[in-house]
């Protein structure tokens, strides 16, 4: 009976995916040795969009979370993920900046480094796995799951031996971030790359953004899948990845082993419920199918920031326009993912097209830097029509070829002096007084505390202007609360 391995994703893509990445440390830390108790393969923690959000709204340091979580799970490994060419933003950032990145989060306490390009570009990120396994971390390759002609079987089982020839990884994983696999794709798909692996496990992670996500790790793990990617419940479902309690559940009807502890996946799942209840946040439910998804591929995230990009120019009834933009716009740059950044590239120059009244009257300098190869060699080739539009429409700034970029560390230490390289990497990445305003906020916060019953209810009296006096009474004891 084959064991399946799971990863765990409450901690990172789940909350990214249904609560705007807006998971605290101190909702994480009461439950972060029960989870490290689960069975859990690994853990993966923090991806870039953590460490901006942490930062920049939060006010929290982001290093020190990784700390504070190294310290409850000792058993687990944890993981991050690199994102090729840039880190928190959109642009691209020297090779050796990439690579002090990749060290901190191994000295910080993270074991498992996973680095993906959304163009299969692999010179993009070759060179940081191997930097990673050479300094002792477990290393996964993802490529990237796209819908379109040009993402083939056969460009899959392609990039999958190129990965493990260059950069001897240790897993290799099928990203799907934006819900597109389907239980018939995923039957041609997995043996192909499984037939050029050997011995080296393939992790499958997928969202539910159109339903089927649960039938294609079924299907996957029939195929040949080692590992799954599962949130716990109710951070999962919705636009995250399936359920860890239902995925186990019918792995084992299926005669597979599942070695977790569904006592203590419950506890977790309790303790962000009521996390979820106080905060105000959402809970994940399934989703319906929705072919026009397929069309598209807009991630959910981004649905609502059209919805007040339009809103604001009172265009909101232009909605579906600007996703049949969006479904045109990546034919003719040759199919980008709609991945960050690409997805935001792609929904940015959708909204102006419409909003303008013209094609590519106006080009933000990402999408030219990303048709002339800034972020990397294109998979297939922009429609010539259109790069003529967004040359001669985007900043004469940006040169036709882009020049390879000087290393950035020594001039980041000579900038930053006394300081850890922790802080340097966040004053690199975070324009402005943003570190400063982290750090004056203090300590980051450990402790997380439910309100009882009582309290909830007079904190939402409080909040109401029209009331001026309430009583509270139990037995012969009445307080009288006025203002």
């Amino acid at each position: 009976m084959k064991r399946i391995q799971f990863m765990d994703t409450t901690l990172r893509d789940a909350h990214q995916s249904l609560w705007a990445t807006r998971m605290t440390t101190a909702m994480m830390l009461p439950v972060a040795e029960r989870m490290d108790r689960i069975g859990y393969d690994a853990i993966d923690l923090m991806g870039l969009i953590q460490f901006d959000v942490a930062v920049r709204y939060l006010k929290e340091d982001p290093w020190e979370r990784v700390r504070l979580m190294r310290q409850k799970v000792t058993r687990t490994p944890m993981q991050s993920s690199i994102r090729s060419k840039s880190l928190t933003g959109f642009d691209v950032v020297p090779n050796d900046i990439l690579l002090l990145w990749c060290d901190r989060l191994l000295d910080n306490g993270l074991r498992r480094v996973r680095a993906f390009d959304a163009l299969a570009d692999l010179d993009n990120i070759v060179y940081i796995l191997r930097h990673a396994k050479a300094r002792g971390g477990y290393t996964a390759g993802a490529l990237v799951y796209g819908h379109s002609p040009v993402h083939t079987d056969e460009l899959y089982a392609r990039k999958t031996r190129e990965l493990i020839e260059r950069a001897q990884v240790d897993a290799i994983m099928l990203k799907d971030a934006c819900g597109l696999l389907t239980p018939d794709r995923i039957r041609t798909l997995v043996p192909a790359m499984k037939a050029v692996m050997g011995n080296v496990p393939l992790e499958l992670h997928s969202h539910c953004l159109t339903g089927l996500a649960p039938l294609v790790y079924l299907e996957g793990v029939k195929l040949g899948v080692d590992q799954v990617h599962t949130s716990i419940a109710p951070l999962a479902n919705g636009p995250a990845q399936p359920a860890t309690q239902t995925i186990a559940r019918n792995l084992r009807e299926i005669g597979y082993r599942v070695e977790l502890d569904d006592r203590l996946i419950d506890e977790v799942g309790t303790h962000f419920r009521r996390v979820a209840a106080q905060e105000g946040k959402p809970l994940g439910v399934p989703m319906e199918y929705d072919a026009f998804h397929f069309e598209h591929q807009v991630p959910g995230g981004m649905l609502t920031n059209f919805h007040v990009q339009l809103n604001q120019a009172g265009l909101a009834h232009k909605l579906d326009h600007v996703l049949h933009e969006c479904a045109q716009i990546r034919q003719e740059l040759g199919w980008p993912i709609m991945v960050t950044p690409f997805a935001q590239l792609v929904g940015t120059q959708a909204v102006l097209n419409v909003v303008q009244g013209e094609r590519y009257r106006v080009v933000p300098d990402e999408v030219k830097k990303y048709a002339l190869g800034y972020y990397g060699k294109l998979l297939a080739s922009v429609d010539p029509n259109v790069l003529d539009s967004i040359v001669e429409n985007g900043s004469a700034k940006i040169a036709l070829t882009p020049e390879p970029l000087a290393d950035g560390v020594p001039e980041l230490r000579r900038k930053y002096p006394g300081m850890s390289d922790d802080e340097r990497l966040l004053r690199y990445s975070f324009a402005g007084n943003q570190v400063d305003e982290m750090l004056a906020a203090g300590p980051t916060k450990t402790e997380y505390d439910f309100r009882t019953p009582l309290v909830e209810l007079l904190s939402e009296l409080a909040k109401r202007p029209r009331v001026r006096r309430f009583y509270v009474e139990k037995g012969d004891t009445r307080v009288q609360l006025a203002r």
